[in-house]
């Protein structure tokens, strides 16, 4: 029988055609370096992450920690490393974190006007767009919101076209997402600003089909963590705002869950 080749995808930061062409550039040299030949693929939106994540020849795939951090440990996909921003807000490590994003000339001027404004969410299952902005409400408007929502809006290019089209008065999306966007897509994000940043949690991480030989797997996850030893992967890395890969542990995840559901408890209001 023949073996498929293993599937790279960077669909969660996939965010505009220039941006996915550098991840392919990444994903070739790990393919080089490892010696694994990926087949590097889109599934773009609207497919859902889901049916990515299920895919029994994942190599290299972009997953969101909080979907992760929900699934049985005996059903979570192998783990291979996880990015390091170069943004202060990564503390050097891999770490990420959520921007509140406002209109620069819209009805939110304050922190204190976010518990009646009009918020934005991408997806429920997610930790960027969806339950980091309501652990960083439930901190401060415990009991007190008065908000309405508008979502699902699927993606951070969800959350911006909605602020700029006057949908929303604010919404949290991915501060890694929002530093590719500054760097390659300027004018994508003119006339929003960043009113907050959530705490630092895991980052989103790349991960292996359960089903990947082990070997494969382990070739894979080296190249990502050695990539910035080379002066090629350097480039590479820092083309896309990256220091390096880390190597990381899943228990690290078990935290989203805990944060959502006492947000949820915290909060009193549903989304």
């Amino acid at each position: 029988m023949v073996m498929s080749k293993p599937v790279a995808c960077s669909r969660m930061y996939n965010l505009s055609p220039r941006i996915r062409g550098l991840w392919d550039a990444l994903f070739a040299q790990v393919s080089l370096r490892s010696g694994i030949e990926l087949e590097i693929i889109a599934h773009a939106a609207p497919a859902p992450l889901s049916e990515l994540w299920a895919r029994p020849d994942m190599g290299a795939v972009f997953m969101c920690g909080y979907p992760f951090s929900r699934m049985p440990e005996a059903a979570r996909p192998t783990v291979l490393a996880a990015p390091v921003s170069s943004e202060a807000w990564s503390l050097d490590q891999p770490l990420y974190a959520s921007h509140i994003l406002v209109a620069s000339t819209g009805p939110v001027n304050a922190v204190a006007d976010l518990a009646a404004a009009r918020w934005g969410w991408t997806v429920r299952d997610s930790q960027s767009g969806y339950h980091a902005a309501r652990s960083y409400l439930a901190g401060r408007f415990a009991g007190t919101m008065k908000s309405t929502t508008v979502g699902p809006l699927l993606n951070p290019s969800g959350i911006v076209a909605a602020l700029k089209d006057g949908r929303i008065d604010a919404g949290a999306i991915d501060a890694y997402a929002f530093q590719l966007l500054s760097m390659h897509e300027r004018e994508e994000i003119d006339g929003l600003r960043i009113l907050a940043t959530t705490d630092p949690l895991p980052a989103p991480l790349l991960v292996a089909a359960q089903t990947l030989p082990a070997d494969i797997a382990m070739a894979l996850r080296q190249s990502l963590v050695t990539l910035h030893e080379t002066p090629e992967g350097a480039a590479v890395l820092e083309r896309l705002g990256l220091g390096r890969f880390s190597a990381v542990v899943p228990s690290a995840y078990d935290v989203l869950p805990q944060r959502a559901d006492d947000a949820d408890r915290r909060l009193g209001v549903s989304w």
